[in-house]
């Protein structure tokens, strides 16, 4: 745990033992007897090396001083520490900071015969240079970070309309189921001392829509419990299947009846299956909230798009959405899904729901 802080202090620690030990050397390069006195400010500006990532300026500072007090006693500094305090400045601080200070440290390396400008500039380059590779690699660690969480905020939002999706499945699936059969075995109930053949029918019904319904709920579950990608669903209820659901209604004791305007045409299997969701919810709620003497479902097929009303003269009173958010929410939300939207009102008469879907196809 303690290694990676370590690494730079190693680091720094190896670099000014080479610079005082090449420094030292270049003092004895020339063959004169080399006194105390070099040997030790040599060895203090190498040590002041150590604080070159969290004092720069003033280790470079350090580093000149010690420069020149050599060369005015007959010494002859190699520059060594100078030239790394000037790139470790040029590597930590900000650029108008280390080039403020190349110009007068070139300037007192020349003028005291210690080093030629270009290879002060040098330094100084090659520690621009780290600080830029640094810093690009700092972005790149961000960016790569960034896109992480953007992924992972994509993959809750994906995980968030699939519960959504599935959510209203569910609440269609057994909204409906429970209602007809709630419905339906009520009516049988009713009517089982007078007319025992017509509540056995009616049961029979009322038995198959379960049936059916349980299937539907098995399949959910079923694909909510496997990890295979490649699990199909059952082909989704479509507009094909909508005189069906019209016609089982009507032989629950519901007066309603479908219409179609314009000409019938195939449509995208999402918004038939959205256009079926929204007529199978707004008939339950016919069956839960009213008793209606005519409810009438009707398609509008128009060129660029279809237009679903579902209208029923079972009294004005208004239908408040459930807390849960089903229901006229569970439609709109269907409608939108599609592209479009949804109305659903109260009239004179009745209630009236309907979507405008647009097809998208257009001439």
């Amino acid at each position: 745990m303690n290694r990676l802080p370590r690494r730079p202090a190693l680091l720094d620690a190896a670099l000014a033992a080479v610079t005082t030990v090449v420094e030292t050397g270049l003092l004895f390069d020339d063959g004169t007897r080399v006194g105390v006195l070099p040997v030790a400010v040599t060895v203090l500006v190498g040590a002041a090396l150590l604080a070159r990532r969290r004092a720069p300026l003033a280790v470079l500072a350090a580093a000149c001083a010690g420069a020149a007090v050599l060369a005015p006693l007959g010494w002859s500094p190699g520059g060594a520490p100078v030239v790394v305090a000037l790139a470790s400045l040029a590597d930590q601080r900000d650029r108008k900071v280390s080039a403020a200070a190349l110009v007068p440290t070139a300037l007192f390396l020349h003028l005291a015969s210690i080093t030629s400008p270009p290879v002060t500039i040098a330094a100084w380059g090659l520690g621009s240079y780290l600080q830029t590779r640094r810093r690009y690699t700092w972005a790149l660690e961000e960016r790569a970070a960034t896109l992480e969480r953007e992924r992972d905020q994509l993959d809750q939002l994906a995980a968030q309309r699939e519960r959504a999706s599935i959510a209203r499945e569910l609440h269609d699936i057994v909204a409906h189921s429970v209602t007809v059969t709630l419905i339906g075995v009520r009516g049988a109930r009713d009517i089982l001392p007078t007319d025992p053949r017509v509540a056995a029918e009616t049961l029979e019904r009322v038995e198959t829509t379960a049936e059916q319904s349980l299937a539907e709920l098995r399949r959910i579950l079923g694909l909510l419990r496997t990890r295979d990608n490649d699990a199909q669903w059952r082909p989704q209820p479509s507009l094909a299947q909508l005189a069906g659901l019209v016609a089982g209604h009507a032989a629950s004791g519901m007066p309603v009846h479908l219409e179609t305007t314009g000409e019938p045409r195939p449509l995208a299997d999402g918004l038939e299956l959205s256009a079926y969701r929204i007529v199978e919810e707004a008939l339950t709620n016919v069956l839960k909230h009213t008793d209606p003497t005519r409810v009438t479902v009707t398609l509008g097929y128009g060129p660029a798009r279809l237009d679903v009303t579902v209208e029923d003269d079972g009294g004005s009173r208004t239908r408040a959405p459930s807390p849960g958010g089903h229901g006229i929410p569970g439609m709109r939300e269907r409608a939108a899904v599609a592209g479009g939207s949804l109305d659903a009102r109260p009239t004179a008469r009745g209630f009236l729901v309907t979507a405008r879907l647009p097809t998208g196809d257009a001439a």
